[in-house]
């Protein structure tokens, strides 16, 4: 027997979906095979694994693991609980407009609505009030810590088209200053309600949206004076809508999701 999955994706950001959520035996899914199947050339190809589980907590109606495409694992993803969602709301045994979602960054509340489908990311997480330095390569570059679930290194710069995101990234993520590692966020203020952005996701590399990453840089943005809520952040992807009305106070997100297609992945030839 294959592994079932279900492909999707949110602004180009893509997933492989594993529902485990009513099985009495869950799927043998290790960093190994996460990597096998998120390989784009060999597997099915995905930025992230979505894995749905049986909930520890009462409160919750799904529980979404996530292994990243080189077999990490990550708290949060922004564009995958939206596609959790839209999941539930087709193949779960209940389907609703809502749900609540158990993560390892917490229980988090989702709502379809329309096409579109709006997520409470919780309260964010400042790592301090000012910008601080991150020498990178002989030159001091100032950078807002963030975390919505997961971490974020937010950078400001005047143009995203010209940042070298493929040498920066790797080397930013990877940094002493991040003893855990980080996702690494570079934007340019559009006007003030609209920013332009390009991430590096932990785990991933480059990819062509990220929700934890657009709320991180959103609420660096907004915190720092340079925007205000709502904010759209446009990424190489599309566009998301994210509001935040200040310190102590939720995140919130907008933003689609998609079914690519459904199938079944085996890693044993076909023929001998």
């Amino acid at each position: 027997m294959g592994l079932k999955f279900t492909k999707m994706q949110g602004l180009g950001n893509d997933f492989i979906v594993i529902d485990d959520l009513n099985s009495k035996t869950l799927s043998e899914l290790t960093p190994e095979t996460a990597q096998k199947i998120s390989d784009r050339r060999l597997g099915i190809g995905a930025d992230q694994v979505l894995w749905l589980k049986p909930v520890k907590n009462g409160r919750a109606d799904a529980r979404m693991e996530i292994l990243n495409a080189d077999g990490s694992m990550a708290e949060m993803c922004g564009n995958g609980i939206r596609a959790i969602a839209l999941y539930l709301n087709r193949y779960g045994a209940i389907k609703k407009a809502s749900y609540r979602i158990e993560t390892l960054a917490g229980v988090l509340p989702v709502e379809l609505q329309g096409n579109q489908v709006r997520v409470g990311m919780g309260i964010p997480k400042l790592q301090s009030l000012r910008e601080e330095v991150l020498n990178l390569n002989g030159k001091d570059h100032l950078y807002l810590g963030v975390e919505v679930g997961v971490p974020h290194a937010v950078f400001a710069v005047d143009d995203v088209s010209v940042v070298p995101l493929e040498t920066w990234g790797p080397v930013i993520e990877n940094h002493s200053r991040f003893p855990n590692k980080t996702n690494v966020d570079f934007y340019q203020v559009l006007s003030l309600h609209k920013i332009k952005l390009r991430v590096w996701e932990r785990g991933a590399g480059p990819t062509l949206a990220c929700g934890t990453g657009a709320c991180s840089t959103a609420v660096a943005a907004i915190f720092l004076g340079r925007a205000k809520s709502p904010l759209e952040v446009e990424l190489p992807g599309g566009v998301l809508k994210i509001e935040w009305k200040g310190v102590g106070k939720p995140v919130i997100m907008t933003g689609p999701a998609v079914e690519v297609f459904r199938g079944e992945w085996s890693d044993s030839p076909a023929c001998d």
